[in-house]
């Protein structure tokens, strides 16, 4: 007999959560903190979304999550959830490079970066302090067209091995390619290079059993198993959602699934206006952030 993963679910909550990937957590615990009903709905049978592992035979973890992020995690934590995960975030002390074009050892920061430049690479003083200090003053406000391709080649002309340097940790941090607007780029260059990379001491498994108890600590209804199949909409409000063939009420919805599945199947283009429309059909996903690693 097929198990009911919805049994003893409430009839309606105040929001439900599609998705329990980290924004879709965090979401969720800062919601019931502030005192709403909160239904945290995950299609898979683990948490976390691209922040997860699995076990190989033997009970050997394979983390395949993304390891590296810039200071202002710390502050996140410490803010969003708990001090003992904030605590928990150490900076790595050296990244290796090592690729047919180069191989160097760097602890990934604005200093150590601009020797590297100068001594290994041969770039100009006055080139390499010019470069740093468009990609810090970028923001998202900017109407900067340009692309990081563009970026790279006006300070950096021909020489793809500076290229692959700047660019190679950025496209393993978000999966931006150089044809992606430059902003991106700048800004997340920026925040890694203020204070260098960082990382979660403990694994991602340790990280989300954590999540998991102050989501239900704080009163949240996790569902694992559970496929939302449509988000109901009547006279442009959200009145509740379909999750595994059961209807459950709701006055809001947040949504940390694919934008475009959410937009166009769990809504339903009928329910936006037609220029909204036209705008998210030039949406195109990037890649995800997912790596591999091999366990001997």
């Amino acid at each position: 007999m097929e198990r009911n993963w919805l049994k003893d679910a409430n009839s309606a909550y105040d929001v439900v959560v599609i998705g329990s990937g980290l924004a879709g957590m965090t979401a969720a615990n800062l919601l019931s903190k502030l005192g709403h009903s909160v239904l945290l709905a995950e299609h898979h049978y683990n948490m976390g979304g691209l922040a997860t592992w699995f076990k190989r035979k033997g009970g050997h973890v394979l983390d395949i999550s993304l390891h590296g992020f810039p200071s202002g995690m710390i502050k996140t934590f410490r803010k969003y959830w708990t001090k003992e995960m904030a605590n928990s975030v150490i900076r790595l002390k050296s990244i290796r490079f090592d690729n047919p074009q180069f191989q160097l050892t760097t602890t990934f920061d604005k200093v150590d970066f601009t020797n590297i430049l100068l001594d290994h690479f041969g770039i100009v003083k006055e080139v390499i302090d010019e470069f740093f200090e468009i990609a810090r003053n970028m923001n998202f406000y900017d109407e900067l067209k340009m692309t990081t391709r563009e970026l790279f080649e006006k300070f950096f002309p021909g020489r793809k091995d500076v290229w692959r340097f700047l660019m190679e940790p950025i496209t393993y941090a978000n999966g931006s390619t150089l044809d992606d607007p430059a902003l991106s780029y700048g800004i997340v260059f920026s925040n890694f290079m203020d204070k260098g990379v960082f990382t979660y001491q403990g694994g991602t498994d340790d990280l989300v059993k954590k999540m998991k108890k102050e989501l239900l600590k704080n009163g949240v209804d996790i569902r694992t198993h559970c496929l939302v199949e449509k988000i109901h909409i009547e006279g442009k409000k959200v009145k509740g959602v379909k999750i595994n063939g059961r209807d459950i009420q709701c006055q809001s919805v947040l949504s940390n699934s694919n934008i475009l599945n959410t937009i166009h199947n769990l809504v339903g283009d009928e329910n936006f206006n037609l220029e909204f429309i036209k705008k998210v059909k030039k949406v195109r996903l990037n890649d995800s952030s997912c790596q591999v690693y091999i366990g001997i």
